[in-house]
């Protein structure tokens, strides 16, 4: 590699609990590097020690977000190759590793991601929730009014959502979407891959109860069910109909009234309007 050369980021996903989910290409990745980026050397030395992996670390945690990653920055632009590591799982999701990523971008910096273990898409598939479409929320506020006006933000969300909580705030984050949603099913998930690992699926009254008599203990993942799909309500077309003739008989033109028919039931104006018509072709034959 020539002086001008600069070196890559590679953003390497770690076990969440238990190490043997580290992948051969995340280990050979991290052998392969000249220095790793870590969240807590502490727990990064355990995991290279499993692996049999020596190299030199660096803290990049988020109150040295800036002042390190400008080193590390510059360590790669001076030609060094860097993996960033998280704690636990996929670098870059509710960590600093998403502002390191941003300033690679503005440096022009080649990055990889080796991908593995995340605990929101492990605790998501085993929630028996919809999984085709969700929304990944990480940690809410812990501030009473953000906390509150981010749930009544995602209230009305249909996808399945997806948030990270700790064991001491658990139950006042269950109790405030309680209340703001209404009572939904949740799977909770705690310790997932570690020995105690558990997934439990209730509706959130229930979880609450549950967590009141046994104290949370663990990292946990809440999968929480999406809104009622109100588009998907109960009219038929023949209701949709009848409401364009009622609208019809209150001085509505037919095209404002189906309209608004269209509007109120969620049966496409196209087919409203052709039931409409011949209904009404039927009714002058009769």
């Amino acid at each position: 590699m020539s002086e001008h050369e600069s070196g890559t980021l590679y953003l390497v996903a770690t076990p969440i609990g238990n190490l043997g989910d580290i992948s051969a290409r995340a280990s050979q990745t991290l052998r392969d590097v000249d220095f790793i980026a870590a969240e807590d050397t502490r727990v990064t030395l355990k995991l290279l020690d499993r692996i049999g992996v020596k190299k030199p670390l660096v803290s990049y945690y988020k109150y040295n977000i800036r002042e390190s990653g400008e080193r590390i920055i510059g360590r790669i632009l001076s030609g060094e190759n860097c993996a960033l590591v998280t704690d636990a799982g996929t670098p870059g999701i509710s960590d600093p590793g998403e502002d390191l990523v941003k300033m690679c971008i503005e440096s022009g910096i080649t990055m990889f991601s080796v991908p593995g273990p995340c605990a929101a898409v492990a605790a998501l598939v085993l929630s028996g929730l919809p999984a085709g479409r969700f929304t990944f929320e990480g940690f809410l506020s812990t501030a009473r009014k953000s906390r509150y006006d981010r749930l009544n933000e995602l209230k009305n969300e249909k996808r399945t959502m997806v948030f990270y909580e700790a064991p001491h705030k658990l139950m006042r984050t269950l109790t405030d979407i309680l209340t703001v949603f209404g009572d939904r099913r949740v799977s909770i998930s705690r310790e997932l891959t570690k020995i105690y690992e558990e997934t439990l699926r209730f509706s959130l009254s229930d979880a609450v109860s549950h967590f009141e008599q046994t104290p949370p203990r663990g990292e946990f993942v809440l999968v929480v069910e999406g809104a009622a799909d109100t588009s998907a309500c109960d009219f038929t077309l023949e209701d949709a109909v009848k409401a364009v003739i009622l609208h019809t008989e209150n001085g509505l033109s037919v095209k404002d009234a189906v309209k608004k028919a269209a509007f109120d039931t969620g049966v496409p104006k196209n087919q409203l309007y052709g039931q409409f018509i011949r209904k009404q072709n039927i009714s002058k034959t009769e």
